[in-house]
């Protein structure tokens, strides 16, 4: 049962067991020669935290305000496409599971089942997120229906102009629904992408707007002008642009133009709760899961997700008291400095204990 779980360990091993090679190598895989999904993780392990003591730590808040709303950790659920190859329910699981647990989840254009769908099986907030499959005409539809069933925020993907060369899939011959239903040349409206265009799609929805995959000091500064709500750093995990700097890096920064201008989003490699506190103390507001969400509704659907988010929540709590802070404010960059990594970083260094079958290639 989902609440034995102790660690995400067993929740991997059995993602693992449950997943075909093909939905495995789509969860767990990257671009290229992956090297920058190893950086994701490189960089977070690069950075250790500076715990002070004899502070006061018998009660601790892990709760955060994104865009107005109250998270019971400051971790989102990324946006994930194909979700119905991950768990039956798809989309459907995820939201129920982040109104279960207290947080909020991004949903993308490219899964299942419609966005109305998912929005009528909760109540709780959710992100609509964006990729451009149609011309201005059919996005305009999109953002509408999007605004009409109620979501809390639009957020526009913008590292995907090319379908990232991810040689796992091509190996197996591999191709993901959302390629199948739309096909290769869809993409191509996705290439023509411009600040100009983003703004029509701002203007458009009439609500509060995130920028996903801003990777540069100079795009989140254009990002701002353009009066951008939250800079979400992202680089896909890795699964586009090959030889990128881990997210860690990009988000220091991001921080030095954006930070207290627009609210800060990270995600790329963070599945530990000592993750998340690098991330908050380098100046990110939240952060994302999108592997580790991946990995425990391929274990066991919503209930799973459930338990992994609690488990994350022990995991920053523990870390929270071991540094010496009792609410995520207290955290700022002296919190952390840079180290010499131990291990060798990939797609699952962060969980030694798994069986050797599992972790693969190193």
């Amino acid at each position: 049962m989902s609440e034995n779980y102790a660690t995400m360990h067993e929740i991997i091993v059995a993602a693992r067991n449950n997943s075909s090679r093909s939905v495995w190598n789509y969860v767990t895989g990257a671009a290229e020669t992956e090297t920058t999904l190893r950086r994701n993780r490189h960089c977070l392990d690069c950075h250790a935290l500076r715990p002070r003591i004899l502070r006061d730590v018998r009660e601790i808040d892990t709760s955060r305000t994104f865009m107005g709303h109250k998270l019971r950790i400051p971790c989102l659920l990324a946006p994930i496409g194909s979700l119905q190859t991950i768990t039956p329910e798809g989309g459907i699981a995820v939201a129920k599971a982040a109104a279960e647990f207290g947080t909020v989840n991004l949903v993308s254009t490219v899964t299942e089942p419609t966005l109305e769908e998912i929005a009528q099986a909760t109540s709780h907030p959710k992100i609509f997120q964006i990729y451009i499959r149609g011309d201005e005409a059919w996005v305009d539809a999109l953002i509408d229906r999007a605004r009409d069933s109620g979501y809390a925020a639009i957020c526009l993907t913008v590292d995907s102009a090319y379908y990232g060369r991810r040689e796992r899939q091509l190996i197996t011959g591999w191709r993901p629904p959302s390629i199948q239903r739309y096909g290769e040349n869809a993409r191509a409206l996705q290439a023509g992408l411009t600040w100009e265009w983003m703004d029509r799609m701002r203007e458009r929805g009439g609500l509060p707007f995130i920028l996903k995959g801003v990777q540069t000091a100079e795009d989140a500064e254009l990002a701002i002008q353009h009066g951008v709500d939250t800079i979400y750093v992202s680089n896909h995990g890795g699964r586009q642009l090959d030889h990128g700097d881990g997210t860690l890096e990009i988000l220091k920064e991001v921080v030095e133009v954006a930070k207290g201008k627009a609210e800060i989003v990270v995600d790329g490699g963070i599945v530990r709760g000592t993750d998340v506190l690098k991330a908050l103390a380098v100046g990110a507001d939240v952060v994302a899961l999108g592997r580790y969400q991946a990995w425990a509704l391929a274990a066991g659907g919503q209930a799973t997700l459930v338990r992994a988010l609690e488990i994350m929540e022990a995991e920053i709590k523990n870390a929270m008291g071991l540094t010496g802070i009792s609410s995520l404010d207290e955290l700022d960059p002296s919190y952390v400095k840079e180290a010499r990594a131990v291990n060798q970083a990939y797609e699952l260094s962060a969980f030694p204990f798994l069986p050797e079958e599992i972790r693969g290639p190193q």
